[in-house]
């Protein structure tokens, strides 16, 4: 290693080895810091050797696009540099690099110049390493180049992994829900061919001990299953003799999934069909079978076990009590490092579950014929991305026809169900989005000219009606009724696209909480907002380009998965998008399951709480959020 000089100066001399005592010392600062935390001292002793120390003074230059193709990747021991991209730094376009970082990583990789100025923002210490030592230090080292190539997912994996750890002793699980379907079902199923009589089917079942027969064809494709519940219904209260073929009697066609499947997935099937067993596939063909009791052992606090506690609860009271489960359940989730996106789902799909129950126990007690109407969820739960801190919006569709005379029992009815539900802990809408609301109890045709309207006047009210009521999804009742409201929404903004721009143009006056350089910039208290400065700018783009686009989906992550490639946009990018929002995501979580779900600010952290790793990251998804903005500009400002 060569003495440090400034860039200006001499060029470095030739590497020299250091010392023992200064290769320990610089060990020490680079173990601090990812990928180097997970290399090898060889490898960490290697970087150290063929680095050069060099100084820049404040404002001085490090490397810029005239400066040619890059030769020497830049590592920060001390200090801080800004990145600035031309005109892009009219529109907020810089960005900053800090203690520990590593930089141009892209363009060293690539062999090209940098697109950025790079300037010390201070006195700045750096260890430059010369590419061709680069490139021999990833092929010696596989932490090394993991890092180069997937910076940003290996942030976010060691982070997922702190996270894990940090909530391990609060777990209630045993085993992962992203374990895949093909390593948990790793014993061949029992099956049978259609025109095996039940006599033989029943016996089989007795003998080997298990709780359902899956019937296939030649190929060992499933055709259907018959299980011991099925056996009481189907066989012995319909006196079906024991001579018939199971093919007659089994439940058919079958829920399966694939052996890529998670048990997350199975979690999930299972409960939503109120099924106890899932056939699992590889290339259409049958491979192993997963049950309750698999999925069980995993989990002491399960999903089905929750679930089915919640719909089975007879009386509000319970409910209240059951609704406890969910955020207990969310905890042991997260304790098993399942990711935001999961986590979300789950948690919505748990809501959903109680608040479909809470609507039974409340049409049998208003006399209210459900299957007549369409609860609609709207928000985060319409995106199925609730978290732990949240209210409730909701609205009803009514069949058109109605009269005056007949909503007022319904309204009653909706209110009832706004009231339990705010004592099961979802509290009522300070802005009076719920279905107990005459203005969120309409008709079907009611509901199309509400939308118009909103369409067509693009008023300032009306474009914050849009952020809530355009993610609307059918929860329960009659669904044709929101397939309905729908497509008509849909075609009706394909037609005015006056309406995006102004949707745009009102998603724009929100901002990533980075500052002129960069860097985060914190309010007064030192907090940033997760959810209005960080995960709903990516919601408003997913919603806006999702509608632009005909995207079916409310969900934010399949919105933005849809317009992607929709747009052009490299899958790099519009991943980039995802990852960005899952993480904030999952830092909101964080800090509502640690018991700031109540609080007043639920949404808010601490920058100088922040680890490391998720300092750096919570940096890049302000980025990626910044950047998915000025796509917008340049979509809809003109």
């Amino acid at each position: 290693m060569t003495p440090a000089t400034s860039a200006s100066g001499a060029p470095p001399l030739q590497a020299q080895t250091p010392s023992g005592s200064l290769l320990a010392n610089l060990r020490q600062v680079l173990v601090r810091y990812t990928p180097f935390s997970q290399m090898t001292a060889a490898d960490l002793d290697y970087f150290l050797v063929h680095a050069v120390q060099q100084y820049f003074a404040p404002g001085e230059t490090l490397i810029e696009p005239a400066s040619g193709v890059v030769t020497q990747l830049f590592f920060i021991r001390q200090g801080a540099v800004t990145g600035k991209r031309g005109l892009a730094d009219l529109e907020g376009g810089a960005f900053q690099y800090e203690t520990g970082d590593l930089f141009p990583i892209s363009a060293a990789i690539a062999g090209r110049a940098v697109t950025a100025t790079y300037k010390a923002m201070a006195d700045t210490f750096v260890l430059a390493l010369p590419v061709p030592h680069m490139q021999t230090l990833a092929q010696r080292s596989g932490p090394f180049a993991d890092f180069l190539n997937r910076r940003v997912l290996k942030f976010l994996e060691l982070s997922r992994q702190a996270l894990q750890v940090a909530y391990s002793s609060q777990t209630l699980a045993e085993q992962s829900l992203e374990t895949p379907l093909g390593e948990l079902a790793r014993r061949a199923p029992v099956t049978c061919p259609a025109a095996t009589p039940l006599r033989e089917v029943l016996t089989e079942m007795h003998q080997r001990r298990i709780g359902s027969m899956l019937v296939t064809n030649e190929r060992g494709e499933p055709l259907g299953i018959l299980s011991r519940d099925d056996v009481l219904a189907r066989v012995a209260l319909q006196s079906v003799p024991l001579e018939t073929p199971i093919g007659e009697v089994m439940v058919h066609p079958v829920y399966t999934l694939t052996d890529e499947h998670t048990a997350e997935d199975a979690a999930l099937l299972m409960s939503r069909h109120t099924i106890r067993h899932v056939p699992i596939t590889r290339d259409g063909v049958v491979v192993g079978i997963v049950s309750e009791r698999d999925l069980f052992a995993m989990q002491r606090l399960s999903l089905k076990h929750v679930s089915n506690s919640i719909r089975s609860a007879p009386d509000v009271e319970t409910l209240k009590l059951v609704a406890q489960d969910i955020r207990r359940f969310a905890r042991a989730l997260l304790s098993q490092g399942v990711q935001a996106r999961q986590l979300t789902n789950l948690i919505s799909h748990l809501n959903d579950v109680l608040t479909g129950r809470l609507l039974e126990i409340k049409a049998a007690k208003h006399g209210i014929e459900l299957s007549r109407l369409c609860w609609l969820a709207l928000g985060s739960e319409g995106r199925s991305e609730q978290t732990i801190a949240t209210d409730q919006d909701n609205a009803l569709i009514l069949p058109d026809g109605t009269t005056p005379a007949q909503r007022e029992p319904v309204l009653a009815f909706a209110r009832d169900v706004n009231e339990s539900l705010d004592a099961s802990g979802f509290p009522l809408c300070k802005g009076g989005v719920m279905a107990g609301n005459p203005a969120c109890c309409l008709t079907l045709q009611e509901w199309r000219e509400r939308f118009a309207h909103w369409i067509e006047h693009g008023a300032p009210q009306d474009l914050l009606n849009a952020s809530i009521y355009f993610d609307f999804r059918a929860l329960a009742g009659d669904v044709a009724l929101a397939s309905a409201l729908r497509a008509d929404v849909g075609a009706r903004v394909q037609q005015v696209p006056r309406f995006l721009k102004q949707m745009a143009l009102t998603a724009l006056t929100r901002s990533a909480p980075l500052n002129w350089v960069g860097g985060i910039a914190s309010d007064e208290s030192g907090q940033i907002d997760l959810k209005l400065q960080g995960t709903a700018i990516f919601v408003d783009a997913a919603r806006l380009y999702g509608l632009a686009h005909g995207v079916a989906s409310t969900n934010t992550r399949e919105r933005l998965m849809a317009v992607g490639p929709i747009l052009g946009v490299a899958a790099a990018e519009y991943e980039a998008w995802v990852r960005g929002f899952e993480f904030l995501q999952m830092q909101r979580l964080q800090i509502q399951l640690q018991g700031a779900a109540g609080a007043e600010r639920p949404n808010h952290i601490a920058v100088d709480s922040l680890n490391d790793i998720d300092r750096r990251i919570l940096k890049e998804a302000f980025r990626v959020a910044r950047n998915l903005q000025q796509r917008l500009q340049l979509d809809y400002e003109r």
